[in-house]
């Protein structure tokens, strides 16, 4: 049993003062012999810093638990790398109209320059994925692609969990006639595919990738809306929240202070699910001629340009339709390990 602190100090004296008085009754000694174990336990706990455990930070679990999953770790790592390539690698690519690249080592050239000369090359050391029908590098573009991608997807479920976050929480909270009426518009809009209610705003809105981060956002508000609606329902009847509401909270207060913190874990688990959907239906709407316009460069729109020579360039489909696959393999494998790592339950030790 470790011994407390006043007990060491009388060992050390008797050591160092072999004459001195000897020490005082312990307060467990005092007790009698029935209380003394519980009390010199108490003795340890509070004496004795090397038996008090401090609990470990819930951050720190998680991103544990979250490296303990091999899968979700890689996805990360590739994430984190397509994220420096698309915001970095572009910078170097030559603004000029010229059919060179920038340099002989990194073999980037500029995406929307075409090349008569140099039309339907397979992948070679002068362009590593070959190019297309137009004689454009399809390694750049597909660089030049990423960002385009990653930004609609990103600002697309920014736009929509923040819409979708405001909705449910207002649903939920109040409750009555209002949850009502924006459930079931948030139902019919459920009730719809979504590349198909997609299609259709883009048919009001007109082409063009700023008209495709509006309807795709849209398109995704009644989820986060029946997410965040759901949550907060088994949420607001806690005692916390009944107490913050006698304190005299405002509405606004409550549901922003005490409520939406904690569906927090939810919600970035949905968001990083959410983005690997956005890409798809971005590529979906690429393809389809719907989002970005030629020459500038997009995954989907790379594939709808180049379906007429699946069988005589296979390369101009399958690298664009590989970029595509990784990421959103990559964000809902990540997806899964958040979901795993947020959840005490299914944690990985």
């Amino acid at each position: 049993m470790f011994k407390s602190r006043k007990n060491a100090i009388d060992e050390l004296l008797d050591v160092t003062q072999p004459g001195r008085r000897p020490a005082a009754e312990t307060p467990a000694e005092s007790l009698g012999p029935k209380a003394a174990p519980a009390a010199q336990m108490v003795a340890n706990v509070v004496g004795d810093e090397t038996l008090a455990e401090k609990p470990e930070n819930q951050w720190i679990e998680m991103w544990r638990s979250l490296l303990a999953n091999k899968a979700a770790t890689i996805s990360l790592f590739f994430i984190l790398l397509l994220v420096l390539v698309a915001v970095f690698v572009p910078m170097l690519i030559p603004k000029t109209q010229t059919t060179e690249p920038v340099n002989r080592r990194i073999m980037l050239y500029n995406p929307t320059v075409t090349n008569m000369s140099a039309v339907r090359q397979k992948p070679s050391a002068q362009h590593w994925f070959g190019t297309d029908d137009l004689g454009m590098d399809i390694f750049s573009r597909i660089i030049a692609g990423a960002r385009v991608s990653l930004s609609v997807g990103v600002i697309a479920v920014a736009i929509a969990l923040t819409l979708g976050v405001i909705v449910g929480a207002v649903a939920g909270y109040t409750g009555g006639w209002l949850d009502t009426i924006l459930m079931r518009v948030m139902d019919m809009m459920l009730s719809l595919p979504s590349i198909l209610l997609a299609i259709t705003l883009m048919a009001v809105l007109g082409k063009g990738i700023d008209k495709a981060v509006i309807a795709i956002s849209l398109v995704y508000v009644p989820e986060y809306a029946r997410i965040v609606r759901s949550t907060i329902l088994s949420i607001k009847e806690n005692d916390y929240v009944a107490a913050a509401r006698l304190t005299g909270d405002s509405r606004t207060r409550i549901i922003f202070r005490h409520i939406l913190p904690n569906t927090l874990s939810v919600i970035i688990v949905r968001a990083t699910l959410g983005i690997s959907a956005a890409i798809l239906d971005t590529a979906a709407l690429g393809f389809l001629g719907m989002g970005v316009q030629p020459p500038q460069a997009e995954w989907g729109a790379m594939l709808g340009w180049a379906r007429g020579y699946i069988f005589q360039c296979p390369w101009m489909l399958i690298f664009p339709g590989l970029s595509i696959t990784l990421a959103v393999l990559a964000f809902n494998l990540l997806g899964d390990g958040l979901r795993d790592a947020l959840d005490p339950k299914a944690r990985v030790k």
